[in-house]
């Protein structure tokens, strides 16, 4: 058996940045559900977290893992799961792009705190703000 210690940082948004989650009690739920299913299909989440708009999650990738089928299976999954609950007036759905960038073993702790302190750190600063940020900082623009 390979052992592989293999993180990444994935972001994605709401389906046009649609403030769909738009209580702590709903994205706690929808966090806790990713992260229960993703144990289900051998996706380890490190630490999950997000605002109204938008999902941060910490993943460790297994080693017949790909970042695009991580990314699909939480993000399909969470939205049938998020529709056929009813846990949104209208249709929920993810954006099909996403944030992917690889994280260091030292960093790893910053990026579980970075991620926790979602709620705190929107109150100053808007998910198109953190997006731009993230545009300039991995240069993929």
């Amino acid at each position: 058996m390979p052992f592989i210690k293999a993180y990444v940082h994935l972001v994605f948004s709401t389906k046009n940045r649609v403030a769909f989650l738009n209580s702590p009690e709903l994205r706690q739920k929808v966090w806790n559900h990713m992260r229960e299913n993703g144990k289900e299909k051998g996706i380890y989440i490190d630490f999950v977290n997000g605002y109204s708009d938008h999902c941060h999650c910490l993943i460790s990738l297994g080693s017949e893992q790909t970042i695009s089928k991580v990314a699909q299976l939480i993000k399909g999954e969470s939205s049938f799961w998020i529709n056929k609950n009813k846990l949104c007036k209208c249709k929920f759905g993810w954006q099909d792009e996403y944030f992917a960038v690889s994280v260091s073993e030292s960093m790893v702790n910053q990026v579980r705190n970075y991620i926790k302190n979602q709620e705190k750190h929107h109150r100053k600063k808007t998910f198109k703000e953190e997006y731009d940020e993230f545009i300039e900082k991995y240069q993929f623009g």
